[in-house]
């Protein structure tokens, strides 16, 4: 059965499909209803924290002494995903100890350097996927009045010969895939109708008479927004990676004011005046922070830890550590105003917003203040 949900990107209808993180929810669902029952199932069905359903059909089922295990195959729609086609297997059995236990088998990468999303030894699982997994098998145990604890084994049998397509034995994560997804959902990027997308949004809102607008790359953006009550109204467009295109949309569709909020992950890179995002394209995330560090008079030691870090959340420890995160930020921030001052028409006033998942807000440029509270204006007023 298709997963029919499709975006416009463009003049292109694109399907959308569905992450690692809820094929390995959905396998471990029909594998705890069949451990539970000793009945079959052909079927299963969660709501994504996107709010979409996923209705798919269980394969390879084994019912063994005490454990159950079945796969999902992954469904990347019109993405371009390396773990298209791929089975996700989930392993499950009963233990005395109450709770949800998750953990990675064959082909599921093993954290080994910090500043990931897990710490060292654990199985490389996000945080969404384990509460997505968590949430539906305890349903099920709810449902048929289970009080005991259940074992979830998650495998990608093909995960170590997918992984060295991946970026994942550079961040330390080693012996296969990483489980993924935030929403749940894979939204296709379409380079081109993307683009073309995040030029019609910005032309419709300026239609409307707007001149004011939030720019934030894509889902840790929406999230970090919703959180913040005077910025979850403001007009809102996505840009992926693209920030150039959309700086470049902004300015000849004639808006003033430009806020963008995004992770420090991805707006790093602005102060190198990178202005497409995609780690394809450009990844001196690191490196950038330890040029910065150097340029406030960091030592060599410091600049050696910053290097060899294997995400911008760990580059805050190190810096942290060294108590000159504020300096160091202080330096990316000056510069990020810089190239998107470079960036935009005369006349139009932007400035950015930087935030980490782990350390929550980081800072912002000089003209960021005064954007806020015009933003906090617009939400009012609507």
């Amino acid at each position: 059965m298709a997963f029919e949900y499709y975006i416009q990107k463009g003049s292109k209808k694109l399907r959308m499909g569905f992450t690692t993180g809820s094929c390995a929810t959905l396998a471990a669902k029909a594998a705890a209803r069949m451990l539970l029952t000793g009945l079959p199932v052909d079927t299963v069905e969660i709501v994504t924290p996107k709010g979409l359903s996923v209705e798919v059909p269980v394969q390879e089922t084994v019912l063994g002494d005490g454990f159950v295990s079945c796969a999902v195959q992954k469904d990347a729609g019109d993405d371009p995903d390396v773990t298209d086609g791929t089975l996700v297997f989930a392993k499950v059995s009963k233990t005395d100890v109450p709770g949800i236990k998750i953990d990675g088998g064959e082909g599921v990468g093993r954290v080994t350097r910090p500043g990931l999303d897990q710490p060292i030894g654990a199985a490389a699982i996000n945080h969404v996927p384990r509460q997505m997994i968590a949430s539906e098998v305890q349903a099920v145990c709810d449902c048929f009045h289970y009080e005991g604890g259940m074992s979830v084994m998650i495998s990608l049998p093909d995960g170590l010969r997918l992984s060295k397509r991946t970026f994942n034995p550079k961040l330390g994560i080693v012996g296969g895939l990483s489980v993924l997804g935030t929403s749940g959902i894979v939204e296709p990027q379409s380079t081109q109708a993307l683009i073309d997308c995040i030029g019609l949004e910005l032309r419709a809102l300026a239609a409307l008479g707007r001149d004011s607008v939030v720019l934030t790359p894509g889902n840790y953006g929406e999230a970090f927004l919703e959180t913040q009550p005077f910025l979850k109204n403001a007009p809102t467009v996505k840009f992926s990676n693209f920030i150039g295109d959309a700086l470049d949309f902004a300015s000849v569709s004639g808006f003033k004011h430009i806020l963008l909020v995004g992770h420090i992950g991805k707006f790093v890179k602005l102060a190198g005046g990178i202005m497409n995002t995609h780690s394809s394209n450009a990844d001196c995330r690191v490196e950038l922070i330890a040029a910065h560090a150097a340029l406030v008079g960091s030592t060599q030691e410091t600049i050696l830890k910053l290097m060899n870090a294997v995400s911008t959340d760990a580059c805050i420890e190190i810096l942290d550590e060294y108590g000159i995160r504020d300096e160091v930020l202080s330096s990316l921030l000056g510069k990020i105003q810089e190239h998107l001052e470079r960036r935009v028409v005369d006349g139009v006033k932007i400035g950015a917003v930087l935030f980490s998942n782990v350390h929550g807000v980081l800072g912002q440029t000089v003209w960021a203040t005064e954007l806020i509270d015009i933003m906090k204006k617009l939400s009012e007023e609507k």
